[in-house]
């Protein structure tokens, strides 16, 4: 561990002004992100004497090398740049609520010719009507499928509904009534239009009107005795009622909020947020995360807001209110920023008493709730994948934890198509930011061990070249603009592992020895007897069958092998079809992207009809035929 007095900046050359900083580990990689309105004092509390320092503090600046930080114009940027930062380094002292997925809205595309109901994530397109946010997505695909009972509108893919066009014969949906197939004339597009706008409708809060709408027709139907109509439109009531149950109103009908809670205790947090649209919860999501930075729960609230609608990309997507358990840290300038964000005014404040008051106590035991199961979930796991790692370093001797293992494996038919694969684990969990793929050619395609030798090689001259192009662990100031480095190959493994024996091992040593590299640790593990080869050893390490330190081994192997025969597979593909449609007469560069790009694999384009080959821009009635005749050959193994 480093001493934090060897990397301490003089405090006459701190600014007294409002910036961003960051600490860094002897590699560079960026460990903490914080903010300050002075930076002189907020930097000057981390050097003080280390038995003042809380744990977590304690162990942040130990880690670290180096100490940076930019001056900004005012708090409001700082708030800004500090989001940025955390974004892009996501720092492991830094709590992250980690995400991968965006809200799920009911969306329908009114600009279409035919608009379409469907669930949507990301980005908000041009004339498209948006209802939600829902979570999970589960829940608006349940109620999207309980509404096309009553507004059978158009779901399908612009594919699919060309394909009908062209055939004349609808998807299974409108067989089945849940779709009123206007690809075939079953409704003029205006009706259509029509249903959509009704759809849009109801989803907008509209949905009484139509209940009785309904509901005057059944008993309509009832009383001039038809029966079997009036039953349907029973059970279209019915449909709607449930998707209005599922909606319950909580508030006022033009409420919309996001009501935030969480629960902690030393190690752990649980977030749960209701999203309240027209007075109904459209949608619950969850978080639970690490407290691996002391914060006051005022400064817990901060990072949360800040990174919840920092990964937002519409702005519009921010409600009118957003309510909180506790005041968060620099509100006013959140508040300011959740506005530009929004493109108008957003209420950021605390409920005292009311409806909303009694809301945000049921998402705060919601999220009790959410941490209880959560700790009972990962005790196990936590204790296992740790006793894994630990028994993994015992037994092969290797006197540094395991805290980042990469594994590499070679995939190829009968020497064609050789590509390679890395994993990569951190602290027994995958990386799947840092998983890599590489094509090998040339002599380096000849065997495995050649193939090994060059993966190996190309991955550590990218780490030494990341290295000597690194700007020195100096602490100071810095430029904003430095925030767009990346440096992807820029931290060593603990310990490689490579699919095979005695041979990958060596050609994996030999690649690491003539770089010079003498500092990582290499093991092979063989599939037929799941031993584990070291390095010159005349045997093997055998790990007990039932030992968590081979379990670990064999999941990491596993991956690796999942990841390279999924881009082999995509390869082959490609490359069998390009040799096919090689010899296609008045087939051009231009016509074959527009194939690849409409099919994108052999076993699609061989499946195509003629239709579907007509439907591909450029291709013509005369190709499509040469297309077909060249396709019907003997599939390539």
């Amino acid at each position: 561990m480093a001493d934090p007095q060897s990397y301490r900046p003089r405090t006459s050359d701190i600014p007294t002004r409002p910036g961003v900083y960051r600490f860094r580990d002897p590699n560079g990689r960026v460990i903490y992100v914080g903010k300050a309105k002075s930076l002189r004092s907020r930097l000057s509390s981390y050097f003080v004497n280390p038995n003042q320092l809380n744990p977590k503090t304690h162990a942040m600046v130990h880690t670290a090398a180096s100490v940076e930080w930019t001056v900004v114009g005012s708090e409001l940027e700082a708030l800004q740049l500090e989001y940025t930062w955390i974004k892009e380094f996501t720092p492991r002292f830094n709590i992250v609520f980690r995400d991968d997925k965006s809200y799920p809205y009911l969306a329908v595309t009114m600009g279409e010719k035919f608009p379409r109901a469907q669930v949507m994530r990301g980005d908000r397109r041009k004339d498209v009507k948006y209802f939600g946010p829902f979570y999970p997505a589960k829940a608006i695909r349940e109620t999207l499928d309980t509404l096309l009972r009553v507004f059978p509108v158009r779901t399908c893919s612009t594919g699919v509904l060309r394909r009908a066009e062209q055939t004349g014969r609808p998807c299974l949906l409108g067989y089945i009534d849940k779709c009123a197939a206007p690809c075939v004339g079953r409704i003029s597009e205006e009706d259509h239009r029509a249903l959509a706008e009704e759809l849009c409708q109801f989803m907008g809060g509209e949905g009484t009107k139509f209940i009785r709408q309904l509901e005057r027709q059944m008993a309509d139907a009832a009383a001039a005795m038809e029966y079997e109509k009036a039953a349907r439109l029973r059970d279209d009531v019915q449909a709607l009622k449930r998707v209005f149950e599922r909606n319950a109103v909580v508030l006022a009908e033009e409420t919309e909020a996001d009501i935030f809670a969480f629960a902690e205790d030393e190690l752990e947090a649980a977030v749960q947020v209701f999203h309240v649209r027209n007075g109904r919860i459209r949608g619950q999501r969850g978080w639970v995360v690490e407290k691996v930075e002391d914060s006051t729960p005022a400064e817990f609230v901060a990072h949360l807001l800040q990174q919840v609608y920092g990964n937002d990309d519409g702005g519009d997507r921010l409600p009118r209110e957003v309510l909180v358990p506790i005041e968060p840290a620099d509100s006013e300038k959140l508040g300011e920023w959740l506005s530009s964000l929004r493109g108008a005014g957003v209420s950021l404040r605390v409920p005292r008493r009311g409806e909303k008051a009694t809301l945000l106590e049921t998402v705060r035991e919601n999220a009790e709730q959410a941490l209880r199961l959560h700790k009972s979930k990962r005790a196990g796991d936590i204790t296992t994948r740790s006793a894994a790692l630990q028994e993994l370093q015992e037994s092969l001797g290797i006197p540094v934890p395991l805290m980042r293992i990469e594994c590499y494996d070679i995939s190829h038919v009968s020497g064609t198509n050789v590509v390679a694969s890395m994993v990569v684990v951190e602290d027994g969990l995958p990386k799947k930011s840092d998983y890599r793929k590489f094509s090998i050619t040339g002599q380096a395609a000849r065997d495995d061990t050649a193939a090994m030798y060059d993966v190996i090689s190309r991955r550590f001259k990218r780490y030494l070249e990341d290295q000597q192009n690194s700007a020195p662990l100096i602490s100071g100031e810095i430029a904003q603009a430095e925030i767009t480095e990346t440096r992807k190959f820029a931290y060593p493994p603990s310990l490689v592992v490579v699919d095979g024996g005695p041979p990958q091992v060596a050609a994996a040593c030999q690649a690491l020895s003539d770089l010079g590299i003498d500092d990582v640790y290499v093991v092979g593990l063989a599939k037929r007897l799941e031993e584990v080869w070291l390095p010159d050893d005349e045997f093997p390490v055998i790990l007990p069958r039932a030992s968590e330190s081979l379990y670990l081994l064999q999941r990491v192997r596993d991956e690796a092998h999942r990841f390279a025969i999924t881009f082999h597979r995509k390869k082959r593909s490609s490359s069998m079809m390009e040799s096919i449609l090689d010899d296609v007469p008045g087939l051009g560069p231009a016509k074959r992207t527009a194939l690849l790009k409409e099919f994108g694999s052999l076993k699609r384009l061989r499946s195509a009809s003629r239709e579907d080959l007509l439907g591909v821009p450029g291709v013509g009635p005369a190709l499509a035929d040469h297309l077909l005749r060249a396709l019907a050959s003997p599939e390539e193994p």
